[in-house]
């Protein structure tokens, strides 16, 4: 049994996916606090993956899961991703802090490691390799980031509700990517859309 926030079909608003129709799969529970974090982790369902399964394929065209919380490697293992990828026929992504090891029959691996914020540095990044490194960008020094190897690179400006504060973190994300070649812009568009 697992708790799920919400199970729902959008476009994948941020990061390589950028603009993919994807199955959102969203745990309830995390081991780190993130003052930033905008899943409530106090409520969610019990589900089975048979369920989880059912509730997926009410959305058969979309070809991706993205698995992500919360923290999902808590609790999920090779046999819950092997289940959803022969009841969907879907790949499976995964955005993950990075705290946790992973299964290794999973499509995607997009780590997002806290580290260095509020609330985030409760637990190492122990993960190395992904295919997509994104990170909260709020100023803080790139350099911690070399030692993991990443296909693709991208910094994202932290959102904030206050209108002001999210222009300047966007000016200085936007700043240090052009400082920094190596790594792209990633804007959450699903805010943008208005859209889940």
């Amino acid at each position: 049994m697992f708790k799920i926030n919400e199970i729902f079909h959008s476009l994948q608003g941020e990061g390589f996916h950028t603009g993919t129709p994807a199955v959102f799969v969203r745990f309830s529970g995390c081991n780190l606090r993130c003052a930033f974090c905008d899943t409530q982790h106090q409520t969610g369902e019990g589900m089975t993956t048979q369920a989880i399964v059912d509730e997926i394929n009410h959305y058969p065209l979309a070809p991706l899961i993205v698995l992500t919380g919360g923290e999902p490697s808590l609790f999920i293992d090779e046999t819950f991703v092997n289940e959803l990828k022969l009841k969907t026929g879907k790949s499976i992504a995964i955005e993950t802090n990075g705290t946790r090891p992973l299964p290794k029959n999973l499509d995607w691996v997009t780590l997002s490691p806290k580290t260095g914020f509020d609330g985030g540095d409760t637990e190492p990044c122990v993960l190395k390799q992904c295919d997509e490194l994104k990170v909260v960008f709020l100023g803080q020094d790139l350099n911690q980031y070399k030692g993991i190897q990443a296909t693709h690179r991208f910094l994202q400006p932290c959102f904030s509700e206050d209108e002001a504060q999210s222009q300047a973190n966007m000016k200085a994300c936007v700043e240090a990517v052009l400082r920094n070649p190596g790594w792209r812009l990633s804007l959450q568009t699903h805010r943008i859309l208005n859209i889940r």
